[in-house]
């Protein structure tokens, strides 16, 4: 068994490699339809002006007809032209008009010629295609750093602004709880400036309209007093009621 030859295994790969280059490079640079907007898909349409209609199976219908019989027709006999003109001949040697050898040599100088310019145009082609894409993955690669450093950077920026508002908002509820705290102090003061000649006064007030009282005075002015003057007017009823019959009985 021979073994294979690891330079024609390479240059198959190199060829291969080659091949597919140039179909991307062809499927690149053909024109394409741009892609569907969301929400809609492109479809195949006709665009001849009579409309056909496409399907997988042909529609076949089978029809009979019946026929007289008829004779067969003869063949046609073969058209020869009329002869005119001389008849002329000549003689040529071996090598008087193409000598191969000779005449073959600009034509494998052209094909080889076109032939090694093709493949320095594909090399060159590939190592362009080659610098392109790398081009591009470094900007593709540049372009992604860029955008992360945005991102970070607006997530700081967003943190920063959370931060200050939070500070904000901190700041503006201890100056509400330190105004609110000053305003109570001021109330309590100024209640109880007010509160200082105001219970006295009040007291006084109360206590000469009679609603501070001793409660055996009072009990004696409201249950003592009414009573003993029911008595004292009961018994003066009954002297006077007693001296008035002793003085009809006279």
């Amino acid at each position: 068994i021979t073994q294979p030859n690891p330079l024609e295994i390479q240059r198959q790969r190199e060829a291969r490699k080659r091949a597919l280059a140039r179909k991307r490079a062809k499927e690149q640079m053909q024109p394409r339809t741009p892609e569907p907007v969301e929400g809609r898909e492109h479809i195949h349409v006709q665009t001849e002006r009579y409309l056909e209609e496409i399907s997988d199976r042909i529609i076949e219908v089978d029809t009979e007809c019946q026929t007289d019989a008829f004779l067969d027709r003869p063949p046609t006999p073969l058209f020869i032209p009329a002869k005119t003109g001389k008849d002329v001949a000549t003689q040529i040697e071996e090598g008087e008009l193409f000598d191969f050898d000779i005449e073959v040599k600009p034509i494998l100088e052209v094909l080889i010629g076109k032939t090694v310019e093709r493949a320095l145009l594909e090399v060159m082609e590939e190592e362009e295609l080659a610098q392109l894409w790398a081009h591009q993955r470094a900007y593709a690669e540049l372009r992604n750093a860029e955008l992360a450093e945005v991102q970070r950077l607006e997530e700081q920026d967003r943190r920063y602004r959370e931060e200050k508002e939070r500070r904000k908002r901190q700041h503006m509820q201890m100056l509400q709880k330190q105004k609110e705290t000053t305003e109570k102090i001021a109330a309590r003061a100024f209640a109880q400036h007010y509160l200082a000649d105001l219970i006295p006064s009040v007291f006084n007030n109360l206590r000469e309209s009679g609603f501070f009282y001793d409660p055996i005075e009072r009990d004696i002015e409201t249950e003592f007093l009414p009573w003993l003057m029911t008595e004292v007017e009961e018994t003066l009823e009954r002297k006077v009621l007693g001296r008035t019959m002793l003085d009809s009985k006279l």
